[in-house]
């Protein structure tokens, strides 16, 4: 994982400066996010692996497929990855292009795991809370994982907050015969 993050941030940061000297950040999101779903489809997938197929072709397919909303520059990233034999980077470079977007707007993402789903009241709850705690807008993804047993973990950036019951069970046994 920390390998597909290294290759992939040089591409991410040259794709941020270009939509932000565009001022086009939204579109460019959209266009990584269109990509990233594409290069993800199984049958594209397999054709990025097959050295029979030109990566010349590979890219034109790509570049087909997500249409005129790519536009001139869009297809040109597709074309440098693939000469680079690179597109399987593309949801990785979508990923830390939208981090990168986040700290441009001032904004955290954040991820909030639960043992079980969470009304949109303690949503919010969490949210307001974590917007007073960084003094900074926040944008979260909710995800339910019974392993927790009880209670939540958020995830920003890589600052962890461990509030589950699983977790705390975890900090005893440590203590206890650490």
């Amino acid at each position: 994982m920390s390998e597909l993050s290294t290759l992939a941030r040089p591409y991410a940061e040259a794709v941020f400066r270009t939509a932000q000297d565009e001022n086009d950040l939204a579109a460019w999101s959209s266009r990584l996010a269109a990509l990233s779903a594409i290069v993800s489809d199984a049958n594209v997938a397999r054709l990025i692996a097959d050295p029979a197929v030109p990566a010349a072709r590979v890219a034109g397919l790509i570049v087909e497929v997500a249409g005129a909303g790519l536009g001139e520059r869009g297809g040109n990233f597709v074309q440098v990855l693939a000469d680079n034999d690179r597109l399987t980077l593309l949801p990785e470079i979508a990923a830390q292009f939208e981090t990168l977007k986040a700290q441009a707007e001032g904004t955290l993402e954040a991820t909030i795991t639960s043992a079980q789903p969470l009304t949109q009241a303690q949503i919010d709850d969490l949210v307001a809370g974590l917007k007073a705690k960084f003094n900074r807008a926040v944008r979260v993804e909710v995800a339910v994982d019974a392993s927790l047993i009880g209670g939540a973990v958020i995830t920003i950036g890589d600052q962890v907050i461990d509030g589950s019951v699983k977790g705390r069970l975890e900090k005893m046994a440590f203590a206890l015969h650490g």
